[in-house]
């Protein structure tokens, strides 16, 4: 019977790569790093080269660049993963340059396998590959010369015994060659600018052995270095603590009317939309709603997506999150993209242990999104709506609406059917008089009041009034009052 060999995947130390890349990375594999300049190609090596490489697996990095390998290094130790200590210790640089301009290709082939038989290591960069190419076409070098030394240089990085890279300088996959038939791995970075927005995107075009995740994933470089954001729903696997909620249980919202209203309250892991226009209360409601979590023992998480929550505006919200009862996202990032925003609300939800989550409001969250992703924004909002609900939390959006009283809308975005429930707040005109009013649209699988109920904003927050009976035509802004039936017809009247 044959055994089947075993393949070890390292851990690449870079946030999300390793979800993005079915497990982390194939030990003893042949990576390509490809990309246009810019898109971070040397800094994703470096980081991935300092959390590899230790003693026992020492790391060469060859650098074939037109400038000193310490200039280079002087700008990589600005990020937190850069470790000086490891210099010529675990991890070695070595310059090609010199080598490289004479146009001798084979003498600089020879230079990368002498200092890989001497130094025995187990991790092997080549920066940049692309810059061997055109040294060797400036220098004359027959076409064909290009061609063997890269199919050379392969090759040979496919027979050490260490995990190799290549990263090369390419601009789309149409600047192929052979190096990408034998690569074990071709990661490909991208990064995209419309109007003042600039996004980087990393693909995994292939890595043998292991189900990569499809797609484009959006990437962030900062002073800690590349952050990877894998799609929503695989960040949201593993819930976020709180659990399945049994079908009964119910979340109440801190107004105890609309929790009748509601059926009792809000099944918990159910997705709340409450929409309604500027001024209407929907912060406000959001706040009760966290508010309940807080009483009942519950911590929350809010992102903040339209005004920072200060004490004059909001002074529950304000308490609730000096208290640490309540999580704050308000994140300042330029072109945010919808994963990156679940990991930030999850990795608070987890680490709170949260089983509330607001989101204030879709309008501020459309408007936080780069440009690049709001063309598809009601398929973002449906991978946010399931990760955070797969997570097991109870979640309530908020969403502003323009009250346009010739037309019934829920959401600008078309998105009502992605969410379990709907709260619907509108102004109404009664006697010269603007008054709001509030009902529950739906509350999927569960029986819930059908009233339209008059309610106000004071101190102490929402208070819910009554109903109108003798008004129609409420939901049309300005509701007249039912006709009164006349008295009963008598016996000669009939006649």
């Amino acid at each position: 019977m044959t055994t089947k060999a075993t393949i070890t995947r390292l851990a690449t130390g870079v946030p999300g790569l390793d979800e993005v890349l079915g497990g982390g990375l194939p030990e003893l594999s042949f990576n390509l790093i490809a990309g246009q300049p810019g898109c971070g190609k040397t800094t994703l090596a470096h980081q991935i080269m300092f959390a590899l490489a230790t003693p026992e697996r020492p790391a060469i990095y060859f650098t074939v660049l037109g400038e000193p390998p310490l200039k280079m290094l002087r700008y990589q130790q600005q990020f937190d993963f850069f470790d000086s200590e490891a210099i010529n210790h675990r991890v070695r640089f070595v310059s090609l340059s010199d080598d490289a301009m004479t146009g001798d290709l084979e003498r600089v082939l020879k230079r990368i396998v002498e200092e890989v038989h001497t130094h025995g290591p187990g991790l092997v960069f080549v920066d940049s590959f692309r810059s061997v190419v055109f040294a060797g076409e400036s220098a004359g070098a027959p076409p064909m010369s290009l061609q063997l030394f890269v199919q050379q240089l392969g090759m040979l990085m496919t027979s050490w015994q260490a995990t190799t890279f290549l990263v090369g300088e390419y601009f789309n996959e149409a600047h192929a060659n052979p190096v990408f038939t034998v690569a074990d791995g071709l990661i490909w970075l991208r990064q995209s600018v419309q109007r003042n927005s600039m996004v980087r995107k990393m693909e995994v075009v292939k890595m043998r052995g292991q189900p990569t995740l499809p797609g484009l994933h959006t990437l962030r470089i900062d002073r800690s270095g590349v952050r990877v954001f894998a799609p929503a729903q695989v960040v949201a696997t593993g819930g976020a603590g709180a659990g399945t909620a049994a079908p009964e249980a119910r979340a109440l919202m801190g107004v105890p009317a609309l929790d009748e209203m509601l059926g009792g309250g809000l099944p918990r892991g159910y997705s709340l939309l409450v929409a309604g226009p500027s001024g209407s209360g929907k912060s406000i409601l959001a706040s009760a709603f966290l508010a309940e979590g807080a009483r009942c023992g519950e911590t929350g998480v809010v992102a903040a997506f339209e005004q920072h929550p200060n004490q004059a505006r909001n002074p529950v919200l304000v308490d609730l999150i000096a208290r640490g009862q309540v999580g704050l996202i308000d994140s300042r990032d330029p072109d945010l993209s919808i994963d990156e925003i679940v990991l930030l609300i999850l990795t608070e939800v987890r680490r709170r242990k949260a089983t509330r989550v607001v989101l204030d409001s879709l309008s501020g969250f459309e408007l936080a999104l780069a440009p690049t992703f709001r063309t598809d924004f009601r398929e973002s909002l449906l991978g946010l709506v399931t990760a955070l609900t797969r997570a097991g939390v109870t979640l309530l959006m908020t969403s502003e609406l323009e009250d346009r009283y010739t037309d019934l809308r829920f959401s600008p975005y078309g998105a009502a059917f992605l969410t379990d429930a709907i709260i619907v707040q509108r102004y109404i005109e009664v006697d010269s008089r603007l008054q709001r009013v509030m009902g529950v649209v739906k509350v999927r699988a569960s029986a819930h009041s059908n009233e339209l109920r008059l309610y106000s904003i004071g101190d102490e927050g929402i208070r819910m009034g009554e109903m109108l009976p003798d008004q129609e035509g409420l939901l049309g802004g300005r509701p007249s009052r039912k006709p009164r039936p006349g008295p009963p017809a008598t016996g000669s009247e009939v006649a």
